[in-house]
């Protein structure tokens, strides 16, 4: 079990957030959370569904109407989407001059991968940022 798991009714949901089921309803037909449905079509709410909608009660409280919050709530996700990409691409960055010590010139791909370039060689493509250091070792 983790923070996604589905685990909470409707009545529950409501409860634990301290709205009204069918406030719990209407965010669910308007995108703002989108809990999980059973094989008879109820819903189930997670933990982080709880929290999503906490945090839609608080930016209602701030005066924020339905639309500003889905922004806010849109932005969040693809904010932490790229976070998550950052770290991976750090992560990949860092294996590969792990595994080739010395190499500094490498370019990303048109799908955001890593490729290591030879020192010296210049990338065909040009849908392809190429970074380098601006210290050579030499030998």
């Amino acid at each position: 079990m983790n923070e996604h798991t589905p685990l909470f009714a409707i009545a529950v949901a409501a409860e634990l957030s301290g709205m009204h089921p069918q406030t719990l309803r209407q965010y669910d037909r308007l995108g703002l959370v989108s809990p999980t449905r059973t094989v008879g079509k109820s819903r189930r709410y997670s933990m982080r569904d709880i929290a999503r909608l906490r945090e839609i009660a608080a930016l209602g409280a701030e005066g924020l109407n339905l639309e500003g919050i889905r922004r806010i709530l849109q932005l969040e996700d693809e904010t932490a989407a790229l976070r998550a990409r950052v770290k991976e691409l750090e992560s990949a960055l860092a294996d590969e001059l792990l595994a080739r010590p010395g190499r500094r010139v490498f370019a990303a791909g048109a799908q955001g991968e890593v490729i290591t370039i030879t020192p010296g060689t210049r990338v065909r493509r040009r849908n392809q940022l190429v970074l380098w250091s601006g210290h050579q070792e030499r030998g």
